[in-house]
């Protein structure tokens, strides 16, 4: 694996952060809807009873999966390229396998304590999510590539 040094500069606003939110649905909506359809078609009808629960953890770890691919490949997802938003350690580099899985976890658990983790980012100093912070990651705004 390939991790390239990147050019850090300052932490993206948070109306920078809420476009990317946004888009970033967009692109779980569409993964959702395809790894349900895959799910339904190989399990059947998985509505109710121990097949939805199924289908949901399906869900978490493909979705994990796309993250953790992006965090690993590029630092970014499709909606963090869209909006020059990068992902890195706090060395400038990609970030790797464990560090990867750990903040999808972390930034999970986030979600389902009702994004406390995610409101940290208001009152840090440093501008981290609770779950950057604990795994030293740090969202950056990337240098555009236009000219």
């Amino acid at each position: 694996m390939d991790k390239s040094n990147t050019d850090q500069t300052k932490a993206p606003s948070l109306l920078k952060l809420g476009a990317c939110l946004i888009y970033e649905m967009l692109t779980l909506i569409a993964l959702s809807f395809t790894f349900s359809a895959v799910f339904m078609w190989l399990v059947g009808d998985s509505t109710h009873g121990y097949k939805r629960l199924l289908l949901q953890i399906f869900l978490w770890m493909a979705i994990g999966g796309y993250y953790v691919l992006c965090w690993l490949r590029s630092g970014q997802t499709l909606a963090m390229q869209a909006w020059g938003i990068g992902l890195v350690d706090q060395a400038g580099m990609t970030l790797g396998l464990k560090a990867a899985i750990s903040r999808y976890v972390l930034a999970t658990l986030s979600l389902i304590m009702f994004g406390l983790g995610f409101l940290w980012r208001v009152f840090d100093t440093d501008q981290l999510f609770l779950h950057d912070k604990i795994v030293k990651s740090v969202i950056v705004t990337k240098p555009s590539n236009r000219k």
